[in-house]
C-alpha cells in the first residue's frame, strides 16, 4: 500500500489544473444555502459523466453519489458543503464572485473540489476499493439548523449504510502540503439567543418618565460576561457574544425595546443545557432592578463536533503516509467555531479534519468569513490525494 500511496498522489497532482479550474468555476458562481442549484447541477453533470450513480435534489439542491468498488465491504462517505457566504468579494482576480453580495469566503469552494478529485481518483483505482464510497455534496452548513440535518432525514446516509463518514475544512493558517487533525472534540457547540428587553417609551430629556431599555440592555450585555467569568470553571471553554443590537428611533426619544443578538459555544453537553439558566438568571436580576421586561429566545443549533478516536486514528495513519510525518500535524486544542458535519458524527462514526491552504509567502492572510478570503490553489491536489487515501485505508480496515 505505501507504493500504491505515492502513486495515488503523483495522480493526483496530474489533476491539478482540472481541480483549479472546478474550484474556480464554483468561486464565480456563488449560491447562498438551499439556493446551490446551478452548483448541484454542475456536480451532478460532472460525476454522472465520470459514470457515478448520482441521486439528484437531495434535501433540496444536495447531491449523492455512489461509487461501487471491485470487492465487497463497508461504506465510507465523503461529504463537502456548497453554500457560500452573503457577502461582496472583494478579491480582484479574475475568478471572483459574479454574484454581487455573495462570495465564498469559507472555502466551500474547495471543499467540493477537493471531494470530486478524491472521486476521480478513486474511480481510477476502483479495482482497489474494497466496498463503496459516497460523495454527499450538502447544502446550506452555513444556515442553522444546517443541511446536515435534512440531508440525513432525505436518507442520505442509507441505501446503501455508511459505515464511517470524513469531511475536510481549509484553514489558511496551516502551509500548503499539510492537515490537521484531533481525536474528540473538534468544534463547539453553537446556539442563537434572541433577546427582547421591554421598556416603556419615552422623551430623552425626561428619562424618569420611562423605562429604558438601552440602559437595560446595555448592562445585560455586560452581566452576560459574568458567565465566563464568574460562573462557570475556568477551565471550561465557553463563549458568550452578542453580535446585534438593534433599538431606538432618534437622538432624544427613549425606545420601547431593544433586541439583541448573539451566539453561545460550548464544548461541554452539560455545560451547554446550563448555560440558558445563567442567562435567565442575569436577565431576569437585570431586569427586575431596571423596572423592565424581557423575553429570551434560545435556540440550540449545531452540537459539538466530536471526532470518533479510531477512526481519526486511521486517517492520521493515512496522512502520515501520504503527506509524510512533518505535514500531520495534530492539535491540541479544539476550536470554538462549529459545523453542521456534527449531526453525522452523532449518528455514525467518523474524522472532522482540515487541509492547510495557507497563502504563498509574503501574502496576506485573510479568516474565514473575509470578504478577501481565498487559498492556495496548490493545496488542492493535496487534498484530493488525502481523502481519496484515506478512504482507501478505511476501507481495508473497517
Amino acid at each position: 500500500m505505501v507504493n500504491l500511496s505515492k502513486e495515488v498522489k503523483v495522480s493526483a497532482e496530474t489533476l491539478k489544473d482540472r481541480l483549479v479550474d472546478i474550484r474556480r468555476q464554483f468561486h464565480r458562481y456563488p449560491e447562498t444555502a438551499f439556493e446551490e442549484e446551478r452548483t448541484g447541477e454542475y456536480i451532478s453533470a460532472l460525476l454522472e459523466k465520470q459514470g457515478l450513480e448520482v441521486n439528484k435534489n437531495v434535501a433540496g439542491t444536495g447531491v449523492v453519489a455512489l461509487l461501487k468498488g471491485s470487492q465487497e465491504g463497508k461504506t465510507i462517505a465523503l461529504r463537502a458543503d456548497m453554500d457560500a457566504l452573503p457577502l461582496q468579494d472583494i478579491k480582484d482576480v479574475d475568478y471572483s464572485s459574479r454574484h454581487p453580495g455573495v462570495c465564498h469566503a469559507c472555502g466551500h469552494d474547495a471543499h467540493m473540489a477537493v471531494v470530486i478529485g478524491a472521486a476521480l481518483l478513486l474511480i481510477k483505482y476502483r479495482d482497489r476499493v474494497k466496498g463503496q464510497v459516497k460523495f454527499l455534496f450538502q447544502p446550506a452548513e452555513e444556515k442553522p439548523p444546517g443541511g446536515a440535518s435534512f440531508m440525513i432525514e432525505a436518507g442520505a446516509l442509507e441505501n446503501p449504510a455508511v459505515d464511517a463518514i470524513l469531511g475536510i475544512h481549509t484553514n489558511p493558517y496551516l502551509p500548503v502540503g499539510s492537515a490537521a487533525f484531533k481525536k474528540g472534540p473538534v468544534m463547539a457547540a453553537a446556539d442563537l439567543i434572541h433577546i427582547k428587553i421591554i421598556g416603556s417609551g419615552g422623551h430623552g430629556a425626561a428619562p424618569h418618565q420611562a423605562v429604558d431599555p438601552i440602559v437595560a440592555a446595555s448592562q445585560v450585555i455586560q452581566g452576560l460576561q459574568l458567565i465566563p467569568s464568574r460562573m462557570v470553571d475556568p477551565l471550561e471553554p465557553v463563549v458568550v457574544t452578542i453580535g446585534r443590537i438593534q433599538g431606538g428611533e432618534k437622538f432624544n426619544i427613549i425606545p420601547r425595546e431593544v433586541e439583541l443578538e448573539g451566539t453561545v459555544r460550548t464544548l461541554n453537553p452539560r455545560l451547554r443545557h446550563e448555560v440558558r439558566e445563567m442567562i435567565e438568571k442575569i436577565l431576569g436580576g437585570i431586569s427586575s432592578a431596571c423596572g423592565a421586561q424581557y423575553e429570551l429566545e434560545y435556540i440550540r443549533n449545531y452540537p459539538v463536533l466530536m471526532n470518533h478516536d479510531e477512526i481519526t486514528g486511521h486517517v492520521i495513519e493515512a496522512s502520515r503516509e501520504i503527506l509524510g510525518e512533518d505535514h500531520t500535524v495534530i492539535l491540541e486544542k479544539p476550536l470554538m467555531g462549529s459545523e453542521d458535519f456534527a449531526n453525522y458524527l452523532e449518528r455514525i462514526p467518523g474524522s472532522y479534519f482540515f487541509l492547510g491552504v495557507g497563502p504563498e509567502e509574503g501574502s496576506p492572510i485573510y479568516p474565514w468569513h473575509h470578504p478577501g478570503f481565498d487559498i492556495n490553489e496548490e493545496a488542492l491536489p493535496t487534498g484530493a490525494a488525502l481523502m481519496a487515501w484515506a478512504a482507501l485505508n478505511l476501507l481495508e480496515k473497517l
